[in-house]
């Protein structure tokens, strides 16, 4: 009888001193990371206050226009719970947005220790673009606008050419800025009816792990009054036939939402990768709207908000598409299903890291059905592995439909019904992509640590290196490493009932097998911690079963019997299904015997 390919009992052993040695590896860095963090406290993250003053005195900010003296720039402050606000005199724009109860990520540190500021330092500006009765454009960008502030309302107010304008800033609740505008007499210096609203802005890095950071940084806005949703992180934007109730150039767990009150039309925007330094991409966006009476005067609102599902849905502006959490019923398992669970185990108070745990292990409960069927099937067919390859050497000589056939026949004789394990697979597609969404954008994981990994929607980089590969980049994830080693040993337990090709020239499958959890390293090494971690503990809860399913379910020798006594018996009446291969192979072969007597006859 052929040796199994699976792993026996001293393998078994191997793998559970692995595992022994991985989880005392990991609390081992546990334990030093809590040594260092007690030896160095002024690493810890520093509360911020939230006492609002009612009054600011303006304070002096970076010129943005060379052509105004800096002495006459000031930036007056509004700051609530959540947001502190700094307003330029010049262009009477938002020039500072720091969000207080969020830090940023610190390279230097490896630590989310920053202040995170969306806006600062000349990063954006915006403002509005008019065409003069000459036919030349000017823009409220380049106008020094003075301010007047009461409590949480700033007013700023300038005068260009006899026209007023007025930008009044109020700081609502949470993360929310009233935007008004209001003109008097411009429509005496303009030419038409319509203004531009131009926004630049280079997005500033805030997370650990750039490449999926910018992956997540892209256009996004609503239309259809709310109800339709698009977004956009291609190199340019253009909705030529749409009103966009709102516009936002979201990051991983932050968004800059600019909502005008008759929405922009005949918008475009370009965006620009940015493949090094403090920036991720640089945005320009150019949305029209109309006048009335030849003056502008209309509200807008502004969101400087964290990615938050309940906040997001809480402003009923569609804002929760904003989280990519995938498309259709990928989406509705992530808002129905994983959100919910995490927030759920979440609130018994344990470490995110073992959160994960759970919801694996509760996942796992619920395709337990479907999943030990597919395990039952897989030893099922290792057992009858020897019947087939006697069968394939009494037939070598045998075109290869031959071949399939008597294999087709072994299987429904030991009442092994291959197609039974493509349902599991099938469900473990959208869990799969589910969780590639769930991860990364999940932000009550952000900044999470767990063991060794210190954020569990970025990758561990414990190991680093001192040279740069191609898509691996600078380092090693032990999580990824982990989990590509008991994919591995998974495929080796399912590999043995892989029928090999006939044919030359096919591809040797066992090979592609055990390529595929090398593959899955480059993978996993740059991506979410906790996408490692889920997959580590779902893939040794798979080995597990099987090993189970081998040694105390599976009985070898009466599968046997079941196959012997089955030759003895009437062939069994064949299913629709079986019909229909057994048909779709005969009209193959006489298709390929009609072939090869054509190129005989040439």
């Amino acid at each position: 009888m052929q040796q199994n390919n699976g792993l026996d009992k001293n393998q078994l052993i191997s793998f559970a001193l692995f595992s022994m040695i991985l989880i005392g590896a990991m609390f081992y860095f546990q334990n030093k990371q809590a040594a260092d963090l007690k030896a160095n406290p002024a690493n810890t993250t520093s509360t911020v206050s939230t006492a609002a003053p009612v009054n600011t005195k303006p304070a002096m900010v970076t010129n943005m226009n060379d052509s105004v003296k800096t002495a006459s720039i000031q930036q007056v402050q509004l700051k609530n719970k959540e947001l502190t606000l700094g307003i330029s005199t010049l262009g009477g724009q938002i020039s500072t947005v720091q969000l207080n109860e969020y830090k940023a990520y610190n390279p230097k540190t490896d630590s989310n220790d920053k202040e995170l500021l969306i806006f600062d330092k000349n990063n954006s500006t915006y403002g509005f673009q008019f065409k003069d009765k000459t036919g030349k454009t000017f823009s409220t960008k380049d106008l020094v606008f003075s301010p007047t502030q009461a409590g949480n309302t700033v007013t700023m107010q300038s005068n260009f050419n006899g026209a007023i304008i007025q930008f009044i800033y109020t700081l609502g609740e949470k993360y929310t800025v009233n935007f008004d505008v209001k003109t008097q007499g411009l429509g005496q210096i303009i030419s038409d009816q319509k203004a531009n609203f131009i926004w630049d802005y280079t997005v500033r890095e805030m997370e650990k792990g750039r490449s999926q950071e910018q992956t997540h940084t892209e256009f996004n806005y609503a239309f259809d009054n709310y109800s339709s949703f698009d977004y956009d992180g291609r190199t340019e934007m253009d909705e030529p036939d749409e009103t966009l109730n709102w516009l936002a150039i979201k990051q991983q767990f932050f968004s800059a939402v600019i909502e005008p009150q008759t929405g922009f039309k005949n918008s475009k925007g370009v965006q620009d990768m940015i493949e090094e330094g403090e920036f991720l991409k640089k945005f320009n966006f150019d949305g029209q709207l109309d006048l009335a009476g030849n003056e502008l005067n209309q509200n807008f609102k502004w969101y400087f908000m964290p990615l938050d599902l309940d906040l997001l849905k809480s402003y009923d502006k569609n804002f929760d598409e904003l989280l990519p959490l995938g498309w259709s019923f990928i989406g509705s398992l992530n808002r129905w299903f994983f959100i919910p669970m995490y927030n759920i185990i979440s609130s018994w108070g344990i470490a995110a890291g073992w959160v994960i745990f759970l919801m694996t292990i509760i996942v796992k409960i619920i395709l337990s059905p479907v999943m030990f069927k597919q395990h039952k099937l897989s030893a099922m067919m290792k057992v009858i592995r020897p019947e087939i390859d006697a069968a394939n050497e009494k037939n070598k000589d045998a075109d290869a439909m031959k071949k399939q056939q008597e294999t087709m026949a072994i299987y429904r004789k030991a009442g092994v019904n291959q197609m039974a394990g493509c349902l599991p697979a099938l469900l473990q597609i959208p869990i799969f992509y589910a969780l590639f969404r769930f991860f990364p954008n999940m932000i009550d994981l952000r900044g999470k640590s767990f063991w060794f990994a210190k954020d569990l929607t970025a990758y561990d980089d414990v190991i680093a290196l001192p040279f740069h590969i191609p898509f691996l980049e600078d380092h090693l994830s032990i999580f990824a490493i982990a989990c590509t080693i008991v994919i591995l040993i998974y495929t080796i337990m399912t590999s043995g009932n892989i029928q090999q090709p006939t044919q030359e020239g096919m591809p040797n499958m066992k090979v592609l097998m055990y390529i595929f959890p090398i593959t899955f390293l480059f993978f996993l090494n740059t991506s979410a911690s906790g996408l490692s971690w889920y997959y580590f503990v779902s893939n040794a809860i798979n080995i597990i079963i099987i090993l189970v399913i081998k040694y105390w379910i599976l009985d070898e020798k009466k599968i046997h019997a079941q196959i012997a006594a089955n030759k003895k018996k009437e062939p069994k009446k064949e299913g629709s299904f079986q019909k229909r291969m057994r048909e779709m192979m005969e009209k193959a072969q006489e298709q390929q015997k009609a072939q090869q007597k054509e190129i005989k006859k040439k």
